[in-house]
């Protein structure tokens, strides 16, 4: 059976994404891992001691991952849910790549600080790991809880287009909540837009279980475009695609989704080219 990943570093941005994944775990039928990166200098000191006992140490880390999700898989809202803990040596990138490499994971879930900043020590890697690691990735700000039938937007260029994994999980999950509608979001500072209603065909053709809902708005900032709509329109799921710009873009540019992960209290499900 297919998996949602979930990072935790213990806290209460982890705890929160946890509860989210295991919601959709429950709707979606998948199982839920939850990982834990244990840095390679963790719990050593260079000395004899520590160099003998850090099997003590990874033990104890590992028995504490499987005590962390005891609260989900004690409630019986859950008992459908099949949940796993792994607990591997490394950084939180190589951990998570080396186990999605191997396993059948089509999501990956991480909590953050959301509108008061990035933070903690999975926080601080969700924009490294949303650039790096090509599965939809769901971030969960601590202020985003879970609607059973969330109010989802995408914002879009339409000129994005998605990979095809990307298209499944968001049809998959979009017929999974049961959506009425989904809001489409087209942010430009240009009055026309030329070819829109080929683009609006197009991406009809690929997400089909709901009615799409194309709103347009005229707006300098797309950040601030987005943000204002999310704010006006209810959104409790924000879709964002995240491009794969070469080297000197990314030197000049800072990444939307980044910026919106800094900014939103809603959950962001990033996807990608």
């Amino acid at each position: 059976m297919k998996q949602i990943l979930v990072a935790t570093d213990f806290s209460k941005c982890a705890a929160n994404a946890m509860a989210y994944a295991m919601e959709l775990a429950k709707i979606l039928d998948r199982e839920v891992c939850a990982i834990h990166a244990i840095h390679p200098t963790e719990g050593i000191n260079n000395s004899t001691y520590n160099a003998i006992f850090i099997e003590d140490y990874y033990h104890a880390k590992r028995e504490a991952l499987k005590e962390w999700v005891r609260p989900f898989t004690g409630d019986d809202t859950y008992n459908k849910v099949k949940v796993t803990t792994l607990c591997d040596i490394g950084f939180l990138k190589t951990v998570i790549t080396k186990h999605i490499d191997n396993n059948p994971v089509d999501l990956l879930v991480m909590g953050i600080m959301g509108a008061t900043g990035i933070t903690g020590i999975v926080g601080s890697n969700a924009s490294m790991m949303v650039s790096k690691v090509k599965i939809p990735t769901l971030i969960v700000p601590l202020e985003s809880k879970f609607a059973r039938v969330p109010v989802i937007t995408l914002a879009t260029d339409f000129e994005t287009r998605l990979s095809a994994v990307d298209v499944y999980a968001l049809n998959e999950m979009v017929k999974a909540f049961g959506s009425a509608k989904m809001q489409v979001l087209y942010v430009s500072e240009d009055k026309e837009l030329p070819q829109a209603g080929v683009w609006e065909s197009r991406l009809a053709d690929l997400i089909n279980p709901t009615e799409l809902e194309f709103n347009y708005i005229r707006d300098s900032s797309a950040l601030n475009g987005i943000m204002k709509f999310i704010e006006s329109h209810g959104t409790d799921m924000l879709c964002l695609v995240k491009h794969h710009h070469n080297i000197v873009y990314r030197l000049f540019a800072r990444s939307t989704v980044n910026q919106v992960m800094n900014k939103s209290v809603k959950a962001i499900l990033v996807l990608h080219e």
